[in-house]
């Protein structure tokens, strides 16, 4: 591994069972995720995973994120979803032809100073849940947007729109501070989750909400980003793997950890088509590794306590 990569991974590691590992029941009960350890991942540069070195991004590959992405899944996973959704702000900003947004918000974003939620409604399959509208001087979104994560802890969002002729629209929104939002334009419903309470997930209502022309990122067809939002299932594999190596751990040494390694390999070998098989077996392993967890446990894994319980819910 190249250095850098070796570094970040220590570093994860060393936040993991310092921090993360024995705070996770307590931040499942208390249902909110510390904002102390959003800032020790900022400090540490793990908000710029995905981000270029010249704006202060760590700019690992994507197998190496991916590992550091497990550590942190495996050790508390309300904290990393929350922090996870950062990383595709940094992306779309980086990519982003509107070099005024790339200049003000990419340094920002890859030091944690700017935090970012992910409002996907207007990338659903069908109608779309969120509807971007031209208007003199930029858009107006309106609509819905289900499984906003991390409200609250973010002052920032990236919220993907669709317009008339089924393009989406990707324009970044200034969040206020709860108890200041402007009357009927942003409204939150929280959800209720059987795991991962604490990541503080909502459902999104936008009514006639104005983005200025200078906050739009870019817009791409709905049928290139279905093709495209494929890649995300790689580090959407990472969550499910980051529970499943959690479960070995507490386990001891046996077959899962042969097979998280053919997993982890498997979603690092695979193509755009096969990266969704590539996903459900890992989903499937994490859900195989927390069941074996509770029976290597016995009873006792039920009680409200226990790691045990709550992997087997968050693998759900």
């Amino acid at each position: 591994m190249p250095d850098d990569t070796v570094r970040a991974l220590a570093r994860a590691t060393e936040l993991a069972v310092r921090v993360l590992a024995p705070a996770a029941m307590q931040v499942e009960a208390s249902q909110q995720v510390p904002p102390a350890h959003l800032d020790l991942l900022a400090a540490e540069g793990f908000y710029g995973l995905a981000g270029p070195r010249e704006a202060g991004g760590l700019d690992l590959p994507l197998p190496a994120a991916g590992r550091v992405i497990e550590t942190l899944a495996g050790a508390c996973l309300s904290t990393t979803f929350v922090w996870l959704q950062q990383h595709s702000a940094v992306r779309a900003v980086a990519r982003s032809g509107n070099a005024g947004l790339r200049a003000s918000l990419l340094g920002p974003l890859c030091r944690g100073e700017r935090r970012a939620g992910l409002a996907l409604g207007g990338t659903l399959p069908g109608p779309p849940r969120l509807r971007a509208r031209a208007v003199p001087g930029g858009y107006l979104l309106d609509g819905s947007s289900p499984w906003v994560t991390g409200w609250g802890l973010t002052d920032t969002l990236l919220v993907a729109a669709r317009d008339e002729q089924d393009t989406i629209v990707w324009a970044v929104l200034d969040v206020p501070a709860p108890g200041t939002l402007p009357a009927g334009t942003l409204a939150a419903e929280p959800l209720q989750l059987v795991a991962v309470m604490a990541s503080r997930t909502v459902e999104l209502r936008i009514g006639e909400h104005f983005v200025p022309a200078d906050r739009v990122a870019g817009t791409i067809p709905l049928a290139g980003w279905q093709q495209q939002d494929r890649a995300g299932l790689r580090v959407n594999g990472s969550l499910a793997l980051g529970l499943a190596a959690r479960c070995a751990q507490l386990i001891g040494p046996g077959p899962l950890e042969h097979q998280l390694t053919a997993c982890r390999a498997g979603l690092d070998g695979a193509g755009p088509d096969r990266l969704p098989a590539a996903r459900a077996a890992a989903c499937e392993l994490a859900i195989r590794a927390a069941a074996a967890l509770v029976v290597t446990q016995g009873a006792t894994a039920i009680l409200a306590s226990q790691d045990a319980q709550r992997l087997a819910r968050e693998a759900l």
